[in-house]
């Protein structure tokens, strides 16, 4: 099988001989070799064309011996392209022009007359090189486009009413500090897309936004997750970890449900948060932390502070700021651009064509109470859309649970309307409520692992 060749190459020297002899080489292993000997060509040059590498000659006939004129050059080509990939011929390499050549940008030099092996291996390893960057270059602009998409300003938080306006007025006032942020409200209210709100509109957006929830951390692996171990610290340390602190340098840190951590994890999070900085499981060496902290919680932290469940301090070191966000419920008038927005993405998604809510669905869905939030109201819509035969989503495309709404209300089970998977229903929703939200603590109430209430989660719409 013929290798194919790549790489483009240019050439400049004002001595014809050595151009036509390294094209006539350089062709049999590159793509392209094009070569000129006028190096005031160059700025036409690289505006018609892109070069992988470019040689350039170092002495020019004008000037034979200094080697200026190819640092002009070179300084013109870097000007042009900042990230061109220069590599400079000279016949009077030594170690002071070699390191001068380094200094102002070139990748390599090559002495002339040049031996053809050690040629082509300086332009294999610069075109490397360039690859090398092209490909950071191109996952540095595929991860800020993404993260444009994901977490541009206020994406997927969607609210006209007054309660989401002073939310986002609390998202514009705090984002421009390093203020610690403490986010409230119950599951399914959009903890984290305040949070990446706050980061992207942030001082530190140019940095990695790093998530750790903590309800699923354990307190075994609590320190290693955090702050990272190094290797041999435990038994399945088989290698150097950096923790999530570490991850975050210089970035945003979300601690996502910060109220479910027990107090011995809580007083190791306070003092990585009072020194500012941390120390990997199975080391002495403390490592400096510079992080902006968020947390986020669906727990009544002033009620387990009176109950001696979580630290005054930590509280203090977390909730610079407080931001709450209100149920669905309490802000109903929001439902209307809620539903337009999924009705929109999932019907893109799954290639239906549905428009709209009917009037009665949507007068229907302003009256439940959402005990899921939006994350419910998204379930449920996508659901109906996937299940639905119609361009109008009707009320029976809902599990509106109507029953079980009303029977909340008198205190009481309507039973001749019930069947084993609404009794199921409604009491994963009595143990969410009691526990606040809690799926380790629902689940354990309810006698299932976490794994099988987030089965019946989905199941349900819940």
């Amino acid at each position: 099988m013929i290798e194919q060749k790549t790489g483009t190459i240019l050439i400049i020297d004002d001595n014809l001989d050595l151009l036509n002899a390294a094209k006539i080489f350089l062709k049999r292993h590159f793509k392209r070799v094009d070569i000129e000997s006028n190096p005031n060509l160059i700025p036409t040059l690289l505006q018609n064309d892109s070069y992988d590498i470019i040689l350039l000659d170092m002495n020019f006939t004008r000037d034979v011996s200094t080697g200026q004129e190819g640092f002009h050059w070179l300084n013109k080509i870097l000007e042009i392209d900042p990230s061109a990939i220069v590599v400079l011929i000279t016949a009077y390499g030594d170690v002071n022009t070699a390191v001068k050549v380094i200094k102002q940008g070139a990748t390599d030099f090559v002495l002339k007359p040049w031996e053809n092996d050690k040629l082509l291996a300086t332009l294999n390893a610069a075109l490397k090189l360039k690859d090398a960057g092209n490909k950071v270059s191109q996952l540095q602009s595929q991860q800020k486009t993404l993260s444009a998409d994901i977490d541009r300003k206020f994406r997927d938080i969607i609210g006209k009413g007054p309660a989401m306006q002073q939310v986002f007025d609390a998202i514009k006032r705090v984002s421009r500090t390093d203020a610690n942020v403490l986010i409230t409200g119950e599951n399914g209210t959009g903890k984290e897309l305040i949070a990446r709100a706050i980061h992207r509109n942030s001082l530190r957006d140019d940095q990695v936004f790093v998530t750790v929830d903590l309800g699923a951390v354990t307190d075994s692996l609590f320190e290693s997750e955090l702050f990272g171990h190094k290797k041999g610290a435990f038994t399945d340390a088989k290698e150097d970890r950096a923790g999530r602190f570490e991850v975050a340098q210089n970035g945003t840190l979300f601690l996502d449900e910060i109220g479910n951590i027990s107090l011995p994890q809580q007083a190791k999070l306070l003092t990585a948060l009072q020194n500012r900085k941390i120390t990997r499981v199975g080391s002495n060496k403390a490592i400096d932390i510079d992080i902006r902290l968020i947390s986020a919680t669906n727990m009544p932290i002033q009620e387990m502070i009176q109950t001696g469940k979580f630290r005054q301090d930590l509280l203090y070191r977390i909730n610079t700021i407080e931001i709450q966000l209100p149920p669905l419920r309490e802000r109903t008038e929001d439902i209307p651009y809620l539903a337009d927005h999924y009705i929109n993405f999932y019907s893109k998604k799954y290639n239906k064509e549905i428009y709209k809510l009917s009037d009665a669905a949507l007068a229907r869905m302003c009256k439940y109470e959402w005990p899921g939030n939006v994350r419910e109201l998204q379930h449920s819509i996508e659901r109906a859309v996937i299940m639905s035969s119609h361009s109008v989503l009707q009320p029976e495309d809902f599990f509106f649970q109507s029953a079980q709404s009303e029977n909340k209300k008198d205190g009481g089970l309507n039973l001749d309307h019930l069947n084993i998977e609404d009794v199921e229903k409604i009491l994963i929703r009595k143990a969410l409520d009691k526990n606040y939200g809690n799926i380790t603590q629902a689940a354990q109430e309810l006698g299932l692992t976490r794994s099988s209430l987030y089965r019946r989660l989905e199941k349900y719409g819940l």
